[in-house]
């Protein structure tokens, strides 16, 4: 499909997915991998062939730049809409798009020869796209539509303010940034220089979604020594590392996984384990959108820690937990006028919101504590984060749509 009013929409999108831009949680550079700066450094130039002013790359990797009001400006507020390049830890080379026309909402969608399919049994929300073009992946990498569906609804819609001078808006402030899979690359966004009264970030999945809580995060990273002896001879002298790991493990709840908790519950995620009897390593993600039980399970997880460690002389299980993010609708509720703008831009629209707490977080968490109001608004994307990944082009379009309103109805 090719939107008559977007009509480079899709073919910029699929032409980003293609390039390689997955993020590096090991890496401690910003960005934290040069492939992210090469393609901020494309987007830049291609901003400045647009027509954009003031398009400049930040220390911190962000390339920004503005549209400048048509109007007068005076009583009209700056808007800002951020996005994110990077792209989740999952096989992120020779992204090869494949495109479903006109899905009929019931058949098995073969992910080209990988032997992988989408099948409604497996991914009931396939459903919701009878009749819609899709964008799926051949099985062997993600999509990429997380964000870079983003950052293509932001480029269409700079088009079509460039060819339509007769649109009427207000001064336009846009971000493309690195680094928001690996929960970094908002740290050190720079609110004064970006310059806008609110914004929002354009990095949400199905149609609808207007997001404005996200969970409260932390990252815990635990290592445990060991001591490891023949087994033969290990009675009441070795120490399994692994077997303390996964003791740790059973001490958390066992309804307290992501895979047993909804809506507003939050949870402990092993997101790895890895080692020897002589040596281990676990790391979890903390989530909870309420900052006290956020704080509990925090303090739920030492607690194990210490109780593991009375068990010996030495200390033998270390845990090191870092906040990554907190829950922006505890700042959001006072900027409810943001949102308000967002639901009716839907609305116009014939677009019911979908408004929910995120079970996740996006980079306007950090950016909204950072003083600059940002609720998240759908991109399209489905499944993200891995093989089954697909965005509908109808929808895309719609959310394109969505950024064409607000704009509009900001000067109205």
């Amino acid at each position: 499909m090719m939107s008559e009013k977007f009509p480079k929409l899709i073919e910029r999108f699929k032409r980003f997915v293609k390039v390689d831009t997955r993020s590096n949680e090991e890496s401690t550079s910003t960005p934290s991998d040069p492939k992210e700066v090469a393609f901020l450094k494309e987007l830049a130039d291609e901003l400045q062939a647009l027509g954009l002013t003031d398009v400049q790359t930040m220390a911190d990797g962000y390339v920004f730049a503005k549209l400048p009001a048509n109007v007068d400006s005076a009583a009209v507020p700056t808007i800002g809409f951020i996005s994110h390049v990077d792209t989740a830890d999952f096989e992120s080379r020779n992204v090869q798009p494949q495109e479903v026309k006109n899905y009929d909402g019931a058949s098995i969608i073969s992910l080209s020869d990988s032997g992988y399919v989408l099948d409604p049994k497996d991914f009931p929300n396939l459903k919701n796209y009878k009749g819609h073009d899709l964008i799926t992946t051949d099985g062997r990498t993600l999509l990429g539509a997380d964000d870079k569906a983003g950052v293509a609804e932001i480029f269409a819609l700079i088009d079509y303010l460039m060819a339509h001078p007769e649109v009427k808006h207000g001064p336009l402030a846009f971000a493309f940034g690195p680094d928001e899979e690996i929960g970094r690359g908002a740290n050190q966004f720079d609110v004064e220089r970006f310059g806008a009264d609110f914004a929002y970030t354009v990095d949400g999945g199905p149609l609808g979604e207007l997001e404005w809580e996200t969970f409260n995060a932390a990252g815990a990273k635990i290592n445990i020594m060991g001591r490891n002896v023949h087994p033969g001879t290990a009675k009441d002298t070795m120490v399994n590392a692994l077997q303390l790991a996964i003791d740790l493990h059973n001490e958390l709840p066992a309804d307290g996984r992501p895979e047993k908790t909804e809506g507003r519950q939050g949870f402990y995620h092993l997101c790895s384990l890895d080692g020897t009897p002589d040596e281990a390593t676990m790391a979890y993600i903390i989530r909870d959108h309420d900052k006290k039980a956020f704080e509990a399970k925090k303090e739920g997880l030492r607690l194990i820690v210490d109780e593991l460690n009375t068990r010996f002389e030495t200390e033998r299980v270390h845990v090191d937990i870092q906040d990554q993010y907190y829950n922006m609708g505890d700042v959001l509720k006072d900027h409810q006028e943001v949102v308000a703008l967002a639901e009716s831009a839907m609305k116009a629209l014939g677009i019911e919101p979908k408004i929910e707490p995120v079970r996740g977080g996006t980079d306007g968490s950090k950016i909204t504590y950072l003083g600059l109001p940002t609720p998240n608004l759908f991109a399209g994307g489905e499944n993200m984060h891995g093989r089954f990944e697909f965005v509908s082009e109808q929808v895309m379009e719609q959310a394109t749509a969505v950024l064409l309103e607000i704009v509009q109805q900001a000067v109205q």
